[in-house]
């Protein structure tokens, strides 16, 4: 039988925040990869829920665990970054504990990984989303009737990609442990750290699209993506501080060009959801990126009156749900 330690080192970082109704479930999916060389890493940023408890049970259980906490709550940027830096994992995966893997997941993904050249930094995949019951929703990319995906997933040198769109399921990615060491690990200063990592990383790294699915992600009502846009909710403001670094790393037209739709986009949406500072900070990035044409010269003074037309875009997202 091979030597397990043969092979590339994957450290599983487990973050926990007031899991505790799913956190059993997501490290029994951990436990069960079908790859052998695993670091398990759980970070606790302070959970005020039974957590806790539950991971303490498993580690008595599970000594090959590693428990750590924050003690004090410092948010998913902070967490991951202390996890990680306490890891010796050739590649690394950013696990939220109300998500699942599935058995193959780090097989699949670390033999996508080792048929790769060393300009390529990420691995993403396929993910099925489930409810809080753990039901089928739906998959990330849709799939014809042969099962080919006929999603935009592309593979390589995504940056232009990752500016104008977002297309990646954030818990499928493994990334090899030179990316985070490159970029100093997730910027503590953002709320979230998806559409960083994939700007700053992209730029340096290539992306693979393994087409599998190899994740099961969680929606429920308390998941960090169902707070955009709401009221007091931070997410808005990373976002442009991450566009604001974008401007700095665009290179070509093609880029240009989809740094300005997304910036056009968020000053949408952030106006729309009645956030006029956010929509004029984009607005004034779109405006030295690429100026502004009539429309978001309109736009720009609507903002400026604070004129309320957030009831279009509740009115646009019921006729979607027809």
């Amino acid at each position: 039988m091979a030597d397990p330690t043969a092979l590339p080192l994957v450290s599983v970082i487990c973050l926990c925040y007031n899991h505790e109704r799913f956190i059993a479930e997501a490290l029994d999916s951990v436990l069960a990869q079908t790859y052998p060389n695993l670091e398990i890493i759980i970070m606790d940023d302070c959970s005020t829920d039974n957590s806790v408890a539950v991971i303490q049970e498993y580690v008595r259980q599970y000594p090959q665990l590693t428990f750590l906490s924050t003690g004090t709550n410092q948010g998913n940027t902070r967490a991951f970054n202390l996890a990680w830096r306490a890891s010796k994992g050739a590649y690394v995966i950013d696990f939220a504990t109300d998500d699942v893997l599935l058995p193959e997941r780090v097989a699949q993904q670390v033999a996508a990984f080792e048929k790769l050249d060393d300009t390529y930094g990420v691995v993403y995949s396929d993910a099925e989303y489930i409810d809080d019951e753990g039901r089928h929703v739906r998959f990330h990319y849709k799939r014809n009737q042969r099962g080919e995906v006929i999603s935009f997933a592309p593979s390589g040198d995504i940056f232009q990609h990752l500016l104008g769109r977002y297309f990646i399921c954030p818990p499928t990615m493994m990334m090899k442990r030179q990316v985070f060491e490159e970029l100093q690990g997730y910027d503590e200063t953002l709320a979230y750290e998806d559409f960083d990592f994939w700007v700053r990383s992209s730029r340096r790294y290539k992306y693979f699209f393994l087409d599998a699915i190899t994740t099961k992600r969680r929606l429920h009502a308390n998941s960090l993506s169902k707070q955009l846009y709401k009221p007091g909710d931070r997410q808005l403001t990373s976002t442009v501080l991450v566009c604001r670094k974008a401007t700095k790393l665009v290179q070509s037209a093609g880029e240009k060009s989809a740094l300005t739709r997304r910036l056009q986009y968020e000053a949408r949406h952030a106006y729309l959801t009645g956030h006029y500072q956010q929509a004029e900070q984009f607005l004034d990035l779109l405006r030295q990126h690429a100026g502004l044409g009539p429309v978001y010269r309109t736009l720009h003074l609507i903002n400026k009156l604070k004129v309320d037309l957030r009831f279009l875009r509740i009115l646009y997202q019921k006729i979607l749900r027809r």
